[in-house]
């Protein structure tokens, strides 16, 4: 019943009506901003600004709707990209101000700047990588540097997909120990450049 009440709502917003929308927000909003909560840490000012963006990108993409999919899914997708943009901009603000700045550069354009901070949070990676045992930092790099699969890792290196498979996974943990240790949750922008 639930899902029917969605569709039809769904498919009133997609052709362009605020009072699907309300209805929708009024629904939905409670459910949201408790499932921010939860993965925010209880931050209750980043709870709220995440479920009125996300309904924000709902509204301004609604003719993209595809009203036969999970609402709630859609809904916390969105919600989840919104929190990993908003902490991967106050990462490279702080790497930024922590390390950018003391390099005394002046006078940078906008453009400048992104590719030092895409520069920056690139050398810390490789950088952690180089404290991983040999064949693991190999599966690491190849995998998560130069994009490419597990199974052409494994023809590569002429190992098995499962070992990769394992190797990369005791590598993201080394890592996330160590991120969270030294940056506590500027370790999301590690996290998403890693693709975890």
């Amino acid at each position: 019943m639930e899902k029917s009440i969605d569709s039809l709502l769904l498919q009133q917003l997609k052709d362009g009506s605020f009072t699907a929308f309300e209805k929708l927000y009024n629904m939905y909003c409670g459910k949201l901003y408790n499932f921010i909560m939860r993965i925010s840490k209880g931050n209750d000012y980043i709870a709220e600004e995440i479920v009125q963006q996300t309904f924000i990108k709902i509204w301004e993409n609604k003719k993209n709707i595809d009203c036969e999919k999970n609402f709630i899914s859609y809904m916390c997708t969105i919600a989840k990209n919104a929190l990993l943009n908003l902490y991967q901009h106050e990462t490279i603000e702080f790497l930024y101000s922590e390390n950018i700045t003391k390099s005394s550069v002046e006078d940078l354009d906008d453009s400048t700047v992104e590719k030092l901070d895409y520069h920056f949070l690139k050398k810390e990676i490789i950088k952690l990588s180089e404290e991983l045992p040999q064949s693991r930092r190999k599966i690491f790099v190849l995998s998560k540097i130069k994009g490419y699969s597990n199974k052409e890792i494994a023809n590569l290196m002429k190992i098995s997909e499962s070992t990769v498979s394992t190797q990369l996974s005791l590598a993201v943990k080394y890592m996330k120990e160590i991120l969270e240790k030294h940056y506590g949750k500027i370790v999301v922008i590690f996290l998403i450049y890693l693709n975890l």
